[in-house]
């Protein structure tokens, strides 16, 4: 079985692009709000698809897909890790990512959008290795 991961590797770039903008120093006021707008909208999409997709990769080891597919976010982290699809140390960061979404849901303000980018860089990485996780056949 493969997994789709097309649009999380893009989501991904666009990620890592916009962070880049935004730490290169070069922005203007407006420019900076744009870029970590958009940093944070990525890190959003990333993150719920990193866990659709990771579901998507943990059903071999359940009975059906339904059963799967009931778990929730955080459970889906605790079981990659239980079968040794990630470390538990990564998936202690992927429940933190997912806390800080959480935590700030409707607070759009600079608070959640600069705690948000300090998580960035170790975000975008974890993301690539959960990405090739993904990608690896099962054996189904």
């Amino acid at each position: 079985m493969s997994i789709d991961t097309e649009y999380l590797r893009r989501c991904i770039d666009t990620l890592e692009s916009a962070f880049n903008a935004l730490t290169s120093g070069d922005l203007e006021e407006i420019g900076y709000d744009i870029y970590r707008a958009a940093c944070v909208k990525e890190f959003e999409l990333v993150l719920e698809q990193s866990g659709k997709l990771l579901r998507k990769r943990l059903r071999p080891w359940f009975a059906s897909n339904r059963q799967a597919d009931r778990l929730t976010f955080k459970d889906v982290f605790r079981h990659a890790a239980k079968h040794g699809l990630l470390p538990v140390d990564a998936c202690e960061r992927w429940l933190e990512y997912r806390d800080n979404r959480n935590d700030t849901a409707h607070d759009y303000g600079e608070n959640f959008a600069e705690t948000t980018l300090r998580l960035l860089p170790t975000f975008i990485k974890d993301a690539r290795t959960l990405t090739a996780v993904v990608e690896e056949p099962s054996d189904d």
